[in-house]
């Protein structure tokens, strides 16, 4: 592992972005993840590991395939760019079973054909033939593979030509003049590999089998085939490795190739880039719109009224009015009030800090949401959905939506926790309500003063009682009767001017609980609803991103 990583930092400190453009890749893909096809996002996955790991083997040899039908020629032309007769050449199908290589130059080559597969038994080093006076330094630090026969009857030899063909740095393909036109290479390799052009090569074997009037219009015929096929500017050489004729151009066009050193790099970028196309034509690349405050707000809506917030909050409204009266009222009556039941006591709120285990932890007696609320929080979480997923592709449309109502399960439990777990503020009244209700119990006493100092002026003697004889007035009036006169009526119009203030702020803190309830349930919306969705338009502008990044 040291050792490919080595390997991947040699590369990119001669300036490749490869190493970029991997990652970007590999951040797609686990953005895709669960969310787009699993075919295409393996795929890519597998393609951003093989890049990986070639960018960490030699950079010095460059593998060159050679690949064909049966009868191609493919083995004699191996044959011929290797100087030796190293591969069996048969007429039977098929005849290359294994693939086989050819190395020009050891250092580094062990790792990189074991990264391949390439059988010991099958690897020929081409230095060791030095000694038949046999050196080639066009191809030094070529890897040369002799594929098996695509067109083969064997399974295993169509596997094993996909296999090296999504390894190979520089492909070579090897037509034959009776079936250059097989749909066999055309439609199964040549057209979907128009993406890796710049690392591809097309021969016309056995050219002295063709008449010599008839070769120009069969290689006209071949352009035009290829060109179809998307690799338009790819060259067409002509060959015969029976006479030699076109072998010399053939290896001189493989050794230009080879020598500029960007044949590995460019079938990576090849490789990085067909994967991100492929993905980005499953996901998609249009931008989308963010979620608008008005339609976070509407769903909040739908969510507090489920939740029965206008009833909590009327219950606060009508609680505080009980409460403020109950503490600013005349005590004679205000007493009366506490035979009836507080609302939010009833609805299970405000129950104090140790009232909920009576209950269940955070649950109230609120009733359930009516079908129509129902009905309406389910229209304004695909309003959500719709907003945002609109211009998205199907696959992101609807992972989008599955993520809308993943959580709605949930929803009445975490409505109902949001309620009770927001503080109502009425479970203290305002300081000037305490200092009415000591004004309250002043009055009163005042008038009970006033009523003993009456009861005692009115006694009878015949109860031995004897009676003041000077007993202080005002204005004509007697003090006990105006203690008692004035300690009642006081009171009593203290109780109504105070029900104004009681009512100003009972609907005061009704506001209050109205924006406290909101801003909980909101927060129950972001976490059930809004994140969900937002996540997965993080997902796919990560996506959206790491294949620009690519495809740039």
């Amino acid at each position: 592992m040291t050792s490919l990583v080595d390997g991947a930092k040699r590369l990119l400190s001669r300036g490749s972005d490869l190493g970029a453009r991997i990652e970007a890749l590999e951040r797609a893909c686990g953005a895709a993840r669960g969310r787009l096809d699993d075919r295409v996002v393996d795929d890519a996955e597998a393609a951003a590991g093989r890049v990986s790991t070639r960018l960490g083997l030699t950079a010095e040899h460059t593998v060159v395939a050679l690949a064909g039908a049966t009868g191609s020629g493919k083995s004699s032309t191996f044959n011929a760019l290797a100087g030796v007769e190293l591969a069996s050449v048969g007429v039977r199908r098929p005849t290359t079973a294994w693939a086989t290589a050819c190395v020009w130059g050891q250092d580094g080559a062990p790792e990189l054909l074991e990264w391949l597969g390439i059988a010991p038994r099958h690897q020929i080093m081409r230095d060791s033939l030095l000694d038949l006076g046999k050196e080639d330094r066009a191809l030094q630090g070529v890897v040369l593979l002799d594929l098996p026969d695509h067109d083969s009857t064997e399974v295993s030899h169509h596997l094993e030509v996909d296999r090296l063909i999504e390894l190979t740095d520089l492909m070579v393909w090897v037509l034959d003049p009776q079936k250059y036109a097989d749909n066999a290479v055309h439609g199964r390799y040549l057209a979907p590999l128009a993406t890796h052009r710049d690392v591809m090569l097309v021969v016309l074997n056995h050219l002295d089998e063709v008449p010599m009037d008839r070769r120009q219009a069969m290689l006209d015929d071949i352009r035009r085939l290829v060109d179809a096929d998307g690799l338009v500017g790819v060259p067409v050489l002509a060959t015969s490795a029976v006479t030699g004729e076109g072998m010399d151009a053939l290896r001189d066009e493989i050794a230009r190739r080879v020598q500029a050193k960007k044949v590995t790099r460019s079938r990576m970028e090849a490789d990085l880039r067909s994967a991100a196309s492929r993905l980005q034509e499953a996901s998609g690349s249009t931008t989308h719109p963010e979620l608008s405050k008005e339609r976070i707000a509407a769903l909040e809506d739908a969510f507090a009224d489920a939740a029965g917030v206008p009833t909590v909050v009327d219950a606060v409204e009508s609680s505080t009015r009980m409460r403020g009266r109950r503490a600013t009222g005349w005590p004679i009556t205000s007493w009366l009030s506490r035979l009836r039941p507080d609302p939010l006591k009833r609805l299970h709120l405000d129950l104090g800090k140790d009232g909920s285990q009576f209950i269940g932890r955070g649950r109230t007696s609120l009733p359930a949401p009516t079908q129509v609320e129902r009905a309406r929080v389910d229209a304004e979480v695909r309003a959500v959905a719709d907003e945002v997923s609109a211009p998205l592709a199907r696959p992101w449309a609807e992972s989008v939506r599955r993520a809308s109502v993943a959580r709605l399960p949930d929803l009445g439990d975490r409505l109902d926790a949001a309620l009770t777990a927001t503080d109502l503020n009425v479970a203290r009244m305002p300081i000037w309500a305490g200092l009415v209700r000591a004004l309250q119990w002043l009055l009163l006493l005042v008038a009970a003063a006033g009523l003993v100092w009456s009861a005692v002026l009115l006694a009878d003697p015949w109860f031995g009682v004897d009676r003041p004889t000077n007993t202080p007035d005002v204005a004509g009036f007697p003090v006990p009767v105006l203690l008692l006169i004035g300690g009642f009526v006081l009171g009593v119009l203290l109780a109504l001017l105070c029900r104004f203030l009681v009512t100003a702020t009972a609907r005061s803190r009704a506001r209050t609980a109205d924006h406290r309830l909101r801003s909980a349930i909101g927060g129950v919306a972001e976490e059930l609803v809004v994140a969900p969705v937002r996540a997965e338009l993080t997902a796919y502008d990560t996506v959206r991103e790491g294949l620009a990044r690519v495809l740039a």
